[in-house]
């Protein structure tokens, strides 16, 4: 079979089926309409017997169209996983009924892994779509005249005014089912033809994390834990939205949180809790901003600091400030690279000099996909998978390319490993800072800082990721 032959099937035809009944009667449907359905079928299989059963089951006429084996198998796997557990997921219609449907979605979307579950609407249809791995990938569609219901449901739920449909609402759902107990973060959104929701699942584990695990090399790793076991200072962490920022700093936190020690988190919003930390949520339409709030912890005798991100000047100050005093603070920033982040601070307004005194660390990161280490497949490295500007740092011979099989869903990737870029600021980075030389050229040169182009190399050529992922890097 062709690795990139694949049977495709509308949503609508997907959910027209359980993935019980899919994978008993090893079954895809491809036609449906209201007096006939087709399916697509194995090779192997009784269609006379099997097609007695089904219209009895259908109430309609049943045809079938057979395919090779592993198309089918491919087909199942994509359009009605197994969660991790190994029990088939639910791929039913919306009836209406909270109890009914939502919990299946929850359910499968936990199951497989997926972070957000998004629900939007269209004039004539809405869909659900979910994020596994970084990517979005279509599940449901319902009608637009049962979408409202749903939407509602979902707002009670989170204890959102279902009445207030003009303004953007935020809330949480706790979910109690057989899979386990977790929390979900709500997120409405009023737009043209209706809400949009988005639920981010939030796993009770994310405070099981440890940095060791997170992708640092080993030589990255002690520069970060030698910079946040000093006693006062900033981290700062700077990445896009989704690059794994949030699970740095919970990770870092829950190492550093001990008895003796006095840590106040402000965030927007709280994504995880945290056993023994003050966490604050942000409420900036009554003034608890990160700078109120940060002026506030610095009455609250604490020990460690935590910013959700760095926003504005005043922010920038306050942290400043709090470092100086003799506290340890650690904040998150939107620029694309760890020089990027001082060049940043500085455009804000803040003097070089108090940068070069109280920044211990500037990190930025990245989340790259693993290939699937069941399909993976080796070729041979060819100089035109390069950009054309681009200069390979080894002579490298063999890379691996993604394939597809029912462990990863027919994606070819599985997981997610973060990369990433440090610069500890001290020595002679800190005396380029103070005096404003800021050409990061020379900086590489003088210092050899690895970059994130440097750690997106490292995963390429060790054939955990494909060239598709890392290519960005390399422009």
């Amino acid at each position: 079979m062709d690795i990139n032959q694949q049977l495709q099937i509308p949503t609508e035809l997907v959910q027209s089926i359980s993935a019980d009944q899919a994978w008993h009667y090893y079954i895809v449907p491809t036609v449906s309409n209201s007096t006939s359905t087709k399916f697509f079928c194995s090779e192997r299989i009784d269609i006379d017997d099997l097609q007695s059963e089904l219209e009895i089951l259908f109430g309609c006429d049943i045809t079938f169209e057979t395919v090779e084996e592993d198309l089918l198998k491919n087909a199942l796997v994509r359009y009605y996983p197994k969660n991790n557990k190994g029990n088939n997921t639910s791929a039913q219609k919306f009836s209406g009924t909270y109890d009914d449907f939502l919990p299946k979605v929850i359910s499968e979307a936990y199951g497989i892994g997926a972070s957000d579950i998004h629900i939007e609407v269209y004039e004539e249809l809405a869909r659900i779509r979910l994020r596994v791995d970084g990517k979005l990938v279509e599940r449901y569609r319902i009608s637009s005249e049962e979408y409202p219901a749903l939407v509602n449901k979902i707002k009670i739920q989170a204890n959102l005014d279902i009445a207030e449909k003009r303004l953007p609402q935020d809330g949480r759902i706790f979910f109690k089912g057989e899979i386990g107990e977790f929390d979900i973060r709500v997120s409405s959104l009023p737009t043209m033809n209706g809400e949009k929701i988005v639920l981010r699942i939030l796993s009770k584990d994310a405070g099981k994390f440890s940095l060791e695990k997170l992708g640092f090399s080993k030589e990255q790793l002690e520069v970060y834990l030698k910079s946040i076991q000093r006693p006062n200072g900033i981290v700062l962490i700077s990445g896009p939205t989704g690059s794994g920022k949030t699970t740095t700093l919970y990770a870092t936190l829950q190492l550093l949180n001990k008895e003796e020690t006095n840590i106040l988190t402000v965030e927007d919003p709280i994504e995880y809790t945290l056993e023994g930390i003050n966490q604050v949520q942000l409420k900036e339409d009554i003034g608890l901003t990160f700078s109120s709030a940060l002026r506030t912890f610095l009455r609250q005798d604490p020990d460690i600091i935590m910013l959700g991100e760095i926003r504005d000047k005043e922010t920038a100050q306050m942290a400043i400030r709090a470092a100086l005093t003799g506290h340890l603070v650690f904040s998150t920033i939107h620029t694309n690279s760890a020089w990027g982040t001082i060049s940043r601070l500085v455009d804000m307004g803040i003097p070089p000099y108090l940068l070069a005194g109280t920044i211990n660390l500037s990190m930025a990161q990245r989340l790259i996909r693993l290939l699937c280490p069941k399909c993976k497949q080796e070729k041979e490295v060819h100089s035109s998978i390069f950009p054309s500007n681009f200069s390979a740092p080894s002579n490298l011979r063999k890379h691996s390319v993604s394939v597809g099989c029912e462990h990863c869903y027919y994606t070819g990737y599985s997981g997610r490993k973060a990369i990433y870029e440090l610069i500890p600021i001290e020595n002679e980075i800190s005396h380029l800072i103070r005096n404003n030389e800021l050409n990061i050229e020379d900086l590489e040169v003088r210092n050899q800082l690895k970059f994130l182009q440097d750690s997106a190399w490292k995963l390429f050529a060790s054939q955990l990721t494909s060239i598709e992922e890392v290519y960005p890097f390399f422009i």
